[in-house]
């Protein structure tokens, strides 16, 4: 069974930094896109960035110049470094994946979530 595994997240002051770490375990043939999406109470889940094969990236406007993701192709790992954190941010994150597993078959799975606590 293919999973998701998360981990990374925590309490931080504002003004500090985060990494958040997925990574893909189980059998996979191709892994197509992997990306991070967050949720704060009361709020819809969105997107806060995704990588389609290592090298498109997009970021939500809220996150631009301050997170960046990158992927480790040999790893089937991807991470978020989140810096300048705001109170805004609070919320969980979750990894997804969009992947093909080694039986050919196209899943979108997500992680169980890791929670990011910005307070002074």
């Amino acid at each position: 069974q293919v999973q998701l595994v998360e981990s990374g997240g925590g309490l931080v002051q504002p003004g500090g930094s985060l990494r958040l770490s997925c990574a893909v375990s189980g059998s996979i043939f191709r892994i197509y896109r992997m990306g991070w999406y967050r949720q704060a109470p009361g709020n819809q889940r969105e997107l806060v960035a995704n990588t389609i094969s290592g090298s498109s990236t997009t970021y939500a406007d809220s996150v631009k110049g301050r997170f960046t993701i990158t992927r480790d192709n040999a790893k089937n790992t991807v991470y978020l470094q989140l810096n300048s954190l705001k109170p805004e941010d609070t919320a969980v994150y979750y990894c997804n994946a969009r992947l093909q597993t080694s039986s050919m078959r196209w899943n979108d799975i997500w992680g169980q979530g890791t929670q990011v606590t910005v307070s002074s």
